[in-house]
Formats: C-alpha cells, sequence, structure tokens
C-alpha cells in the first residue's frame, strides 16, 4: 500500500496565498448593501481615494484595478513611449516576473536591468546607463522603476531612495514606484508621506499582499500623466463596473491601520522565523520575506512533505510571511526545517 500524499501547505509560499483580513472583509461585506453607480463613480471609491490620499499626505489621482502586474504595466506605459525603455533591478518583477506586460502595454517599451545587491538598485550603475549616449540604434531610458520592500525583503530608506531617483529626475527620467509591498516597508520605518516628495510619478500601492482581496492602488501624483486615464484603464481591462468592490477593502484597511499593523505583524514573523532558521539566510531580513540557501534535495525533501516553498531568480529558497501567519506555524516550520537539515 502507497504512502498517502500529504496536502500541500501553501502558507510560506507567498503572502498572497492567505485570505482576507478581517478589516477587509468586513469593508467589503459592507459594501454590498443597496446599489451604486459604475466605474468607480461611487462614494465608497471617492472614501477610499481619500484614505489613500491621507495615507500618503499627497493630493493625487487614485484608482482601483485588479492586479499588480496590470497596474505597474499601465503605470509605465505612462512614462515610456514604445521606443523607449525602464530602468529597474535586474529581479525586480516587471523585470522577471510579468511575462513582458509593461511592453505590452506600451506598444513596445523595453527594460534595461540593473544590478545591486540584495535587489536595490546600485547608484553607480544607475549614473552609468543614465549619462550613457542616446542613440537610435537602443531604447534610450524614460523611466525607472523602485520597488519597496524589494523582491529580496529588503527596504529602501528614504535617502536611498532619494538618491536614486534624484539622478533620474536630473536626467529628465520618470519615476515609478512598485508598492507591492509597501505596508511592509512602512511596518519596517519607510515613510509612506515621503514619497510624493521623493519625485516619484506613479506609485502601485498593494493591497492583495497586504490582506485584501485582489486589489492594488494606482496613485498618480503626476498630474499630467492623469489626463484620460480612466480611458487608458478602460482599454487595459481595468475600469471595474463594479469599482466599489475593489475600493472598499482599502477604507476597512486604512481607516482602521489595519494597512500598517498587519503588515508588521507579518514582519514580526519573519524575524521569528529567521530567529529559528537553520539555513544560511543571504539578504537581511528587513520586510516579511526570508531567502535561504538550500541545495536542490532539501527543496525536493520540504515539497514531498507538502510544503510549497519555491526557488527565486538568485538560486535562494523564499519563505514569506503574511498578515495571517501565526508563532505556532512558524515554530512548526522551524521544526521541520531542523528535520531537514
Amino acid at each position: 500500500m502507497g504512502s498517502l500524499a500529504l496536502t500541500p501547505r501553501f502558507d510560506f509560499a507567498s503572502d498572497n496565498t492567505a485570505g482576507m483580513a478581517p478589516e477587509a472583509l468586513e469593508a467589503l461585506i459592507a459594501a454590498n448593501q443597496g446599489t451604486a453607480s459604475g466605474y468607480g463613480s461611487d462614494d465608497l471609491s471617492r472614501q477610499a481615494a481619500d484614505a489613500v490620499r491621507a495615507f500618503l499626505d499627497a493630493d493625487a489621482e487614485v484608482r482601483f484595478v485588479a492586479s499588480g502586474t496590470a497596474a505597474n504595466a499601465v503605470a509605465l506605459a505612462m512614462l515610456c513611449r514604445p521606443f523607449e525603455a525602464v530602468l529597474a533591478h535586474e529581479h525586480a518583477h516587471v523585470t522577471v516576473d510579468e511575462t513582458g506586460a509593461p511592453a505590452f502595454f506600451s506598444g513596445g517599451a523595453g527594460i534595461i536591468p540593473l544590478p545591486g545587491r540584495s535587489a536595490k538598485i546600485d547608484p553607480q550603475a544607475l549614473a552609468d546607463h543614465l549619462n550613457g549616449p542616446d542613440s537610435p540604434h537602443h531604447q534610450a531610458p524614460a523611466a525607472l522603476s523602485l520597488t519597496n520592500s524589494t523582491e529580496y525583503g529588503t527596504v529602501y530608506s528614504t535617502d536611498e531612495a532619494r538618491t536614486l531617483i534624484d539622478l533620474a529626475k536630473a536626467k529628465g527620467v520618470g519615476v515609478h514606484l512598485d508598492g507591492a509591498r509597501l505596508a511592509n516597508a512602512a511596518a519596517s520605518g519607510f515613510d509612506p508621506k515621503a514619497i510624493a516628495g521623493l519625485g516619484v510619478d506613479v506609485l502601485v500601492l498593494g493591497g492583495t499582499k497586504a490582506g485584501m482581496s485582489p486589489t492594488e492602488a494606482l496613485v498618480v501624483f503626476n498630474k499630467r500623466l492623469g489626463r484620460r486615464l480612466d480611458g487608458r484603464l478602460k482599454q487595459a481591462g481595468q475600469l471595474p463596473s463594479k469599482g466599489r468592490f475593489y475600493a472598499a477593502p482599502w477604507i476597512g484597511m486604512l481607516e482602521s491601520g489595519a494597512f500598517v499593523s498587519r503588515a508588521a505583524h507579518a514582519n514580526q514573523m519573519a524575524q521569528r522565523l529567521a530567529a529559528l532558521m537553520p539555513f544560511k539566510i543571504v539578504h537581511p531580513v528587513q520586510a516579511n520575506g526570508l531567502f535561504v540557501e538550500m541545495n536542490d534535495e532539501q527543496h525536493r525533501t520540504l515539497i514531498a512533505q507538502g510544503l510549497q516553498v519555491y526557488r527565486v531568480a538568485d538560486g535562494s529558497v523564499r519563505f514569506m510571511c503574511s498578515w495571517a501567519t501565526t508563532p505556532e506555524a512558524v515554530d512548526g516550520l522551524g521544526e521541520v526545517l531542523r528535520a531537514v537539515v
């Protein structure tokens, strides 16, 4: 008689495998009462946009869309023409995980990958590209894309972000910030109220990974880029008719403070796991992810035991904590990992 297959566990595979935080779910249920106008023209969408503006302490156009990939691609299409390019870290989500969406949405814009430790762009590498010759045979940079927290769980400080943004702005290059995990960056000390003043043109503020239903906030600080924004979103399939259901979770999470407090819990669980981790941690644990050295046999052993965790672009194995991760789950994982070692 063969051994029974274990039910796969996805609790540490990603922070988007968890369900909705109570604050987001309650707001979504409340939004289901009665009727409302469509396409983001309803009162809840306006209230949610105001909550985002208050969180960022900035005047901006705010829209709510279905996915981070779509939000990033729309944002970069605002900044890049088809014959231009985006400067991004070589392991950023827009570089390796979006199936060419920025090029598709922009009509052909390219991505210039830049190096840097722990997914933070190296300032000298950025300066070298910005100061390079402008040739008709290559796509010249028109946008800089930053990610906070980064793909490897590190967090740009305000000064680190300013250094990169100032270099870009000096060359007339627009700036996009992928904030899929900005809640975790904020919980780690990054000030979201500094973003507009840094010179970011377009921010993608992540809701899905922060404990909401699939929803991301597209925040346009540069008002020149906001012209005909709804038309751009409609063409991209990102102007949902029942827009209040994309907006409502933001009200629950931002007005209660849960957007950052739930992220702080996820960060704390990552620190707890770091203290138990028997494998070498290869990037600083500053947000809600851990990245470790692990050989293929050990990785296969974990998967065979039902624990789904992924090997990422730099060869490390990733463990993600979410708003729903419990201390008991972390301690149990620590025991499993010690047995594998």
